[in-house]
């Protein structure tokens, strides 16, 4: 089991946005910073028009709305962010009250969304910390959804397609971090949050240790 990296904190709370390209590694990035550090992480749960499938949660692994529910809620403006899959398809968002009393109670609230997202996020949240997860080039990300067997060559070639258009829009992110090794990748997404931490006027976790105990 791994050890984890930071002592207990006690901050204010704050929303990180983090995004990338499908393949890039975002998910087993976070996956780390979670169980790996004690820094006050909570995932942000989406809201979605779309079934549950067996084994899903309402509140767990997202809020389930009808499409009256979610267009209504939608107009009202309490979503962060929010997209219609295809003309006609499921939506899914980020509801704004769920993010915001996270917060008041101190946590880092994470929103792992994509680049559409993300800059809507930041036009309602300025101070959100930002972080784009690179690939070391597009053909290391070919290789890699290659490597996952689970796409036909051209599903792999869409996807390639709109990385280019993701890294090509993604220069408003704070920061970047490249996922070519994962250790190394992880050590700076925590540097990032304690450096952070620090301009935020948050001692305690701009001081936090990342020695293994």
């Amino acid at each position: 089991m791994s050890e984890r990296r930071e002592r207990e904190p006690n901050s204010e709370g704050r929303v990180i946005v983090v995004s990338g390209p499908s393949g890039v590694g975002k998910g087993t990035l976070l996956k780390r910073l979670f169980a790996e550090t004690d820094f006050p992480l909570v995932s942000s749960v989406s809201a979605t028009t779309r079934s549950p499938r067996p084994g899903e949660e309402n509140g767990v692994h997202y809020w389930f709305l009808t499409r009256d529910e979610f267009l209504a809620r939608r107009e009202r403006g309490d979503f962060l962010e929010s997209f219609e899959v295809y003309p006609g398809g499921a939506w899914y968002g980020t509801p704004r009250e769920t993010v915001e009393r996270a917060v008041a109670a101190g946590k880092w609230v994470v929103l792992e969304i994509d680049v559409k997202g993300a800059r809507s996020v930041l036009e309602k949240i300025p101070d959100a910390t930002s972080i784009f997860i690179e690939p070391p080039s597009i053909d290391s990300l070919r290789e890699r959804l290659i490597g996952r067997g689970s796409e036909t060559p051209e599903e792999i070639e869409k996807r390639v397609a709109q990385a280019r258009e993701e890294i090509d829009n993604s220069s408003f992110y704070g920061y970047r971090v490249e996922n070519d090794d994962l250790d190394v990748a992880l050590a700076e997404t925590i540097e990032i949050l304690k450096r952070d931490a620090a301009r935020r006027g948050d001692a305690k976790n701009a001081n936090q240790s990342t020695e293994r105990a």
